[in-house]
């Protein structure tokens, strides 16, 4: 296997946009444009792969034919409606076939290079648009690009891939595609469904038929800070892991947690995000032989935020994390500031937070952390062999 790192990349990935909406697609420009300054793409041993479009027969293994029939005739036509598209969270773009399915490419050819010993990590930045159904798009997302990857790996011979989504919403397109596959282990922390979209991924999603103990979810109370987070994280991710012994670690990684997202409530860092992509790292190192695809995915502040998390992602996939204080080059803020005029412009690589945490145990009087990781380890646990009130599990 190669120790290389793969980042699949092309600037005709911005074209997923959606105009006048949050998901903007110059949160992955400038993510790439800081990355760049701070040298984290011009390393020994990380590549840059352009990616081809996800074709029909590798679309159609996760999205039904006339959905993506739909994709492609909805932009001809102004009264179009249906399959998801056409409102206010999933408007009609010229394009939308073709970017969305190069963005199904980009993820695609991430998880080609890993489990064909081509490179040890690799990262679609662009990628991790996990609400997509097979039949409608939701949440943003057209095409589900995770799904799509972790179907090739699947056919490409994998037999246990681990699917970890930390973005601050429900992963419930990827847990719905694989419900009742149980080669496929989903794993979503994200704020509770009672106050936030989608509704879904509470604890005793655990499943379907013949795949119980395949869906892992950690819904948590709004307001949690990293110290909850990481508490949480640690509380359940590593243990349903090591008992589902992954041979290859699939992540998204939206950036929609941190205190200053305008789209929900959990109260993240930069530091927290950067520790929450180490210990990813750590975990795909000592299960999988570092074997670890990862995806970008929500983030509605743009600048303030998601281009700093990303950065550091990439810097941890590509091998030496970058400093907390690094200073954000002079190019980047220019090019920030005229892209985003009027925004505060990040100067460090910090927020100038401690992740720290600790960790959990089954004693003692709960608070609301604690309740919802009790919850979920007494829901799924058992189903994986495992003791939900004993730590060391």
């Amino acid at each position: 296997m190669s120790d290389d790192t793969v980042v699949v990349w092309d600037e005709a990935l911005l074209a997923y946009d959606m105009g006048e909406h949050p998901l903007n697609p110059v949160r992955v420009e400038l993510t790439v444009a800081l990355a760049r300054e701070l040298g984290v793409l011009d390393r020994p041993g990380v590549r840059m792969v352009r990616p081809a479009p996800a074709d029909e027969a590798l679309l159609t293994r996760v999205h039904q034919p006339d959905y993506l029939d739909a994709v492609r005739a909805a932009p001809r036509d102004p009264h179009f409606a249906g399959y998801g598209l056409g409102t206010s969270d999933n408007p009609v773009f010229e394009g939308m076939h073709e970017s969305s399915a190069l963005i199904a490419g980009a993820s695609v050819a991430a998880a080609e290079a890993v489990w064909r010993g081509e490179a040890r990590r690799a990262v679609s930045v662009a990628g991790g648009l996990h609400h997509a159904m097979p039949d409608r798009a939701a949440g943003f997302c057209v095409y589900n690009d995770p799904a799509v990857a972790i179907a090739r790996l699947l056919d490409l011979g994998a037999e246990r891939v681990a699917y970890v989504d930390v973005d601050v919403h429900h992963g419930d397109g990827v847990q719905e595609i694989f419900y009742r596959d149980p080669r496929v282990l989903t794993v979503s922390l994200h704020e509770t469904p009672l106050a936030l979209f989608p509704g879904t991924g509470f604890p005793d999603e655990t499943g379907g038929p013949g795949a119980e103990g395949s869906a892992v979810n950690m819904p948590l109370p709004p307001g949690v800070d990293d110290a909850g987070w990481q508490r949480a994280f640690h509380a359940i991710v590593p243990s349903v892991l090591r008992a589902f012994r992954p041979q290859i670690l699939v992540t998204q990684c939206g950036a929609d947690g941190h205190r200053v997202d305008p789209l929900a409530d959990l109260h993240l860092t930069v530091d927290g995000q950067r520790a929450t992509y180490l210990a990813l790292r750590a975990l795909a190192d000592e299960l999988c032989e570092g074997r670890w695809v990862a995806t970008g995915g929500g983030g509605y502040a743009l600048v303030e935020v998601v281009p700093r998390a990303w950065t550091h992602l990439l810097a941890i996939a590509g091998g030496d994390p970058i400093a907390p204080a690094t200073l954000t080059p002079p190019a980047w803020r220019e090019l920030a500031a005229k892209r985003l005029p009027g925004r505060e412009i990040p100067l460090r690589m910090t927020d100038d937070a401690d992740p720290a945490y600790e960790p959990w145990q089954p004693t003692g009087e709960p608070n609301s952390v604690d309740r919802a990781i009790a919850a979920t380890r007494k829901a799924v646990f058992p189903l994986l062999g495992l003791d939900p009130h004993d730590p060391r599990d």
